[in-house]
């Protein structure tokens, strides 16, 4: 994967570029102090991932991300843990905490190399629904998945991947027109990204919903109707 390192901080550029010499799937085509040099790199050469600094004179790593009409996977690097929850709504792969450890790294970009070869694998989806269950097209096959099999989805520009309890499977289609598909009782939007199985949530938190160890983001924009719809109405209190 071809990556770039976006920080303002020389020690900081050092440190991550002796981590992406750990992994030999990762290639570093540049490094930059600006988000300015970024971009105008990007608008003459393809990259996959960007590894990303918050904090930084003139344009923000999160504004920077609101630039981009193409992103790329994102893994934010940042010593103020504050803006997680921001940069998760930006759809980015990961948020590492600086100093940054190895093997915390390395997990990061796990993620991203899955990511990136799902999306490789993806061919474009014929999908067809029915009450019960949707078929999707890939690797030369149809693949029936259950709705109630089905976790939560997570969205990324033109492709979705569906998270099951066994498998996850990535497909092209993009994160709304999935979510007009799915039965409204059972399946909820939760933010611009994620779409969860309500049958699956363990627990519901200020900003995070818990289904089975992941903490999926709950955007400000859909608390006040997901709460309405899927808790009041179950929700035990005192009188």
């Amino acid at each position: 994967m071809r990556c770039i390192i976006v920080d303002d901080e020389p020690l900081a550029r050092e440190g991550m570029e002796l981590n992406i010499e750990e992994l030999d799937y990762l290639e570093l085509v540049g490094q930059f102090s600006t988000a300015m040099d970024a971009l105008n790199f990007m608008n003459e050469n393809e990259v996959d991932l960007i590894f990303l600094d918050i904090q930084m004179p003139g344009l923000t790593g999160l504004d920077f991300i609101r630039t981009l009409k193409k992103k790329p996977m994102i893994i934010l690097t940042t010593a103020y843990p504050q803006y997680a929850l921001e940069g998760f709504e930006l759809d980015v792969v990961d948020y590492l905490l600086k100093p940054i450890r190895l093997q915390r790294f390395v997990q990061a970009v796990t993620k991203a190399k899955d990511l990136y070869d799902l999306k490789h694998k993806a061919e474009k989806a014929e999908t067809t629904v029915s009450e019960q269950d949707i078929f999707i097209r890939a690797d030369r096959k149809y693949i029936r998945i259950f709705f109630k099999e089905i976790k939560y989805i997570k969205g990324m520009k033109d492709y979705v991947m569906i998270f099951t309890g066994k498998e996850k499977y990535m497909t092209a289609m993009n994160i709304k027109t999935t979510n007009e598909q799915l039965p409204d009782n059972q399946f909820v939007r939760v933010n611009k990204s994620y779409i969860v199985n309500k049958d699956y949530i363990d627990s519901i938190g200020t900003d995070f919903i818990n289904i089975a160890g992941e903490e999926i983001p709950l955007g400000r924009t859909y608390r006040e109707s997901f709460i309405k719809r899927f808790v009041k109405g179950k929700l035990i209190e005192r009188k």
